[in-house]
């Protein structure tokens, strides 16, 4: 994410619903264990736990299960700001499940079948509780689809600002970070379980439907067009969004790879589609630096809705706020964006305390891009923030932010002037060999500071603690780096 032009709350957040829905198939509410009388009884199924974990958002994600592939099929009336869905998981189980939660903010839901069985279920706030016809058994895939409807609401958080699903004056935003997909759909909602995505949005004709990975088409009947969208590499429910309005869309292709952008329309033609339109010339110089694209797709979304103040990374086609363009072309925050396709999209974060990794590289990778065209040296971007930065950016670690500072200076500035100085300890050698190796190594996956600190330390031959603790950890201002 890039932090907003003039604000530094992200607009991202959670919504806690009070009301409790229950619905009912034709299961008992205790799971019946599959398999034979003998292995039934050596087995105890438990409901999985209704949280990921993360020690900064305990609620976000569940446990017990891990998604593999996600088929969302939405419908939306702008006019009636209806969202009609029914959303198909794929996932295996971790453990001996009889029950298991997925995320879903403030839509009802109408029916649950898992591996086409009917399945019992209840909601308490955001959370849908699923119990089986059958226990799930360790190991084994299965199925579950839940139908749902109702008018989308934003999330609220009051640390973090808005985000999730906005009704907007053409059309609709879904959008935020560190959480919206649950706003739309149900879902493991952490970065910890990475699933593919295929998307059908149905909209009236006329409007236009954008989401993650390589368009796969439209169709039109009856008054109503479906778009399809697929996104094949494993990617953060954050990271998914859609955008439906009336858009100005451009394509192409690139490297085999199709393109595909598109800006509202009440957006000035100018600066904002000339800035996207570098997506694949950033894209390529990037490559030189951190590896190939990981991605089968490009593009850029822009939007000018005035709630939407950020541009955030979402997989394979960044969004970005019209405020970004509104002095000019500006690339330098489509080379942020850009960077994160390899980290924090293809490399996402195992707990959101390591944003930092996130953030820091794409900071970083704005300095590099600036110097490459001929502007600053990353050393005098690094000078410059090392030098006039607030007293607040030195008593923030951005290793350990907390909660409140997860969007702030901290996390950005001094995560990208800890990445320049881990490249004065290390020399650039080892540097830029680190870079490619932890996206390559890591592609796909999940990546944390512990990991990233060792993988630091085995290709440059050099022990780095000390380094880490001052730039992450430490709350006031280090000394200038130097060689190792």
């Amino acid at each position: 994410m890039r932090q907003p032009r003039r604000s530094l709350r992200a607009k991202v957040g959670l919504l806690l619903v009070g009301a409790l829905l229950t619905g009912c198939g034709s299961t008992p509410d205790a799971a019946e264990p599959a398999g034979t009388p003998s292995q039934a009884a050596q087995r105890q199924f438990k409901p999985g736990a209704a949280g990921a974990g993360d020690p900064y958002f305990p609620g976000y994600g569940n446990g017990g299960y891990d998604v593999s592939r996600y088929t969302v099929k939405v419908r939306y009336d702008p006019a009636k700001d209806k969202l009609t869905g029914t959303t198909t998981v794929h996932a295996s189980a971790t453990s001996d499940l009889s029950a298991f939660n997925l995320d879903l903010a403030g839509l009802t839901v109408r029916s649950v079948t898992v591996d086409d069985e009917p399945a019992r279920y209840t909601r308490k706030g955001d959370e849908l509780t699923v119990t089986p016809a059958k226990g799930l058994i360790t190991g084994n895939g299965f199925v579950a689809e839940i139908r749902y409807d109702g008018k989308p609401e934003p999330l609220e958080n009051e640390l973090l600002g808005g985000g999730g699903f906005i009704h907007t004056t053409d059309g609709a935003i879904a959008l935020g970070q560190p959480e919206s997909a649950s706003s739309w759909f149900p879902v493991n909602d952490h970065p910890s379980d990475k699933a593919t995505y295929d998307f059908e949005i149905t909209v009236p004709d006329g409007l236009t439907a954008v989401s993650n990975g390589v368009p796969g088409g439209k169709a039109s009947r009856a008054g109503w067009t479906t778009w399809k969208w697929a996104e094949r590499a494993p990617m953060a429910s954050y990271l998914s969004f859609v955008v439906i309005g009336d858009l100005r869309v451009t394509t192409g292709k690139h490297k085999g790879r199709p393109i595909y952008s598109a800006v509202q329309t009440d957006v000035p033609e100018g600066a904002a589609d000339d800035s996207i339109a570098e997506t694949v010339r950033v894209a390529d110089y990037l490559e030189t630096v951190f590896g190939p694209y990981p991605f089968e797709a490009y593009g850029g979304v822009v939007i000018s809705d005035p709630r939407i103040r950020y541009a955030l990374e979402t997989q394979s086609r960044p969004v970005y706020a019209v405020d970004f363009f509104r002095q000019g072309v500006n690339t330098e925050v489509v080379a942020h964006e850009l960077a994160h396709q390899w980290y924090g999209d293809s490399v996402s974060l195992t707990r959101w305390q390591d944003i930092w990794l996130n953030e820091g590289l794409a900071t970083y990778a704005e300095w590099l891009w600036t110097e490459h065209r001929g502007g600053r040296k990353a050393e005098e971007s690094f000078a410059s923030r090392f030098h006039g930065s607030s007293d607040q950016v030195w008593r923030t670690p951005p290793g350990k932010p907390g909660v409140e500072n997860l969007f702030g200076n901290s996390v950005y500035q001094r995560g990208g002037m800890t990445v320049h100085a881990l490249r004065v300890a290390v020399g650039d050698d080892a540097f830029f060999k680190l870079l490619k190796t932890w996206s390559a190594e890591q592609r796909n996956g999940n990546g944390g500071t512990d990991e990233f600190v060792a993988l630091a330390e085995r290709v440059s031959g050099k022990q780095l603690d000390k380094l880490f603790d001052a730039w992450l950890y430490g709350t006031e201002r280090p000394a200038e780096p130097k060689p190792l």
